[in-house]
């Protein structure tokens, strides 16, 4: 148990060090940008109407003090810090003066509610249907279903998503290829909004469990194809052990082990994989909102949308991490 502990301690040492390290490239990356909030903002101001030039000055002051933008940028970092510890990460260009981070808050839910679904069907079901491909080889349905996952798993996923908007938005018009929910709809935990949210995601997430599954559908039967010839396997069969329980509990169970380090090193793929689906679906999720960030020039959004990312994908692959050990006794925690 002693062990156990230092090796989470250790684990959790570097999960810090991971989130700092990456927040810290992401600030420098986006304060890197071409593109000035401040001018964005004056742009827009006196686009709509005619200003003195005194005024834009005034103006260009107070938003360069606003942002945080009239000091050298290594105080802009040590004030980011500060800032950030707190949960406030400066106002939003895009909706100018919400916060940041109130922002990503409401663009969160979206996210990790397809993020989290999709993956959990990828695995488990690309997992149990690979195993079964690898025990059973002479199956015609796995079969089937193999050849249809490796013909989607190299297409890419956004390739995917414009086929299901040209099939079900145009072709065979039956789900919605836009959107969160429907506009008639009231936001709240009710039964019709929970129906519409699930309508509208049914596109998306199919965009992305129709390539995934397959990944581990294919890595999964070439693990079991290997383990079945282990003499352990060719033991338990001459013993008169029940099929089912020598795929269950010895062939698909240390199987599981490599595809659950694969799940860890696969999570950022994943991540990158929903935000290209959400801007294609026009999904109300953190792809989008990181879109419209980086096309409008709010680096505090796009920093914020960066951060919340990097602590999610680490916090994901760090759980990981530690069921690891209480999955495989083999993997040493000292």
């Amino acid at each position: 148990m002693k062990a156990y502990f230092l090796f989470a301690l250790k684990r959790l040492l570097q999960l810090f060090a991971v989130c700092f390290a990456g927040i810290s490239a992401a600030f420098f990356i986006s304060h890197l940008s071409p593109i000035s909030p401040v001018d964005s903002i004056i742009g827009r101001v006196s686009g709509r109407s005619t200003y003195s030039p005194e005024a834009i000055r005034a103006l260009r002051a107070t938003m360069t003090e606003l942002f945080g933008l009239d000091v050298p940028l290594w105080q802009q970092y040590l004030n980011f810090w500060g800032r950030f510890v707190t949960g406030d990460l400066g106002p939003s260009l895009l909706a100018f003066p919400t916060p940041a981070l109130r922002l990503v808050m409401i663009a969160l839910p979206w996210t990790f509610g397809l993020l989290t679904a999709t993956i959990i069907i990828n695995w488990l079901i690309g997992n149990i249907l690979g195993g079964l491909a690898g025990y059973y080889q002479n199956n015609r349905f796995l079969k089937a279903f193999g050849i249809v996952a490796i013909g989607l798993q190299p297409i890419p996923h956004y390739i995917v998503a414009f086929l299901m908007v040209i099939l079900f938005g145009f072709l065979w018009p039956i789900l919605p290829i836009s959107g969160g929910f429907a506009m008639n709809v009231r936001v709240a935990w009710t039964p019709e909004f929970v129906l519409s949210v699930l309508h509208y995601a049914l596109l998306p997430a199919l965009s992305l469990v129709l390539v995934g599954i397959g990944t581990w559908f294919l890595g999964m039967r070439a693990l079991v194809s290997n383990i079945v010839t282990e003499d352990y396997v060719t033991y338990a069969e001459l013993a008169g052990v029940k099929r089912p329980t020598i795929l269950f509990a010895y062939v698909i169970r240390n199987a599981m082990i490599p595809q659950l380090t694969s799940l860890a090193m696969t999570l950022g793929l994943i991540f990158s994989g929903t935000i290209i689906i959400e801007q294609v679906f026009s999904y109300p999720g953190l792809g989008t909102l990181l879109v419209r960030a980086v096309n409008e020039g709010d680096t505090t959004v796009v920093l914020a949308v960066s951060s919340i990312a990097i602590i999610a994908v680490a916090t994901a692959i760090f759980i990981i991490d530690l069921l690891h050990p209480i999955f495989d006794p083999r993997v040493r925690v000292e």
